[in-house]
């Protein structure tokens, strides 16, 4: 579902020195490229200070291990994982998306660490297309706001 009405301001960082890094599937490139230039133009409006690490994986089904392997290093306020599955002729794309959203779930709730859900599954190229930085607006600008805003909670009640 499309976002309803105008994006909203940037949520702001409380900690803008907090590093956060990006995880984008390679599969669909020029897709997942446009949501990488989305959330890094999201992220230096929420007043993030420093550069973001990015790591390429060959595509979807990799995000979630890319994703744990940056957690556990323990540098990382939030991780935003990118990409785009787009839906074919076989079972493939349910398999696919099933094992990136749950994955990707998973190393939040086991490493503590946000993981935001900047992956895009459509049905079409198209669709994709408009989600990434088209007439739809941008995912991955999307998944930075959330990579924001949990990292503030995060960092919030674990200092409370």
């Amino acid at each position: 579902m499309a976002r309803s009405g105008p994006r909203p301001p940037a949520p702001r960082i409380d900690q803008p020195d907090g590093a956060i890094a990006a995880v984008v599937a390679g599969f669909h490139r020029d897709v997942s490229e446009r949501l990488l230039e989305g959330a890094r133009e999201r992220l230096a409006e929420a007043g993030i200070s420093g550069e973001l690490t990015v790591r390429w994986v060959p595509g979807a089904f990799e995000l979630p291990l890319a994703a744990q392997t940056l957690a556990s290093t323990g540098r990382y306020a939030a991780i935003v994982a990118l990409g785009a599955v787009v839906r074919g002729e076989t079972a493939h794309f349910d398999h696919i998306c099933h094992v990136a959203a749950t994955g990707l779930g998973r190393v939040s709730l086991d490493s503590g660490v946000p993981c935001a859900f900047g992956v895009l599954t459509c049905d079409t190229l198209e669709q994709a297309e408009a989600r990434s930085g088209g007439a739809v607006g941008n995912a991955g600008a999307d998944a930075a706001d959330a990579a924001v805003i949990m990292a503030n909670l995060v960092s919030r009640e674990r200092t409370t």
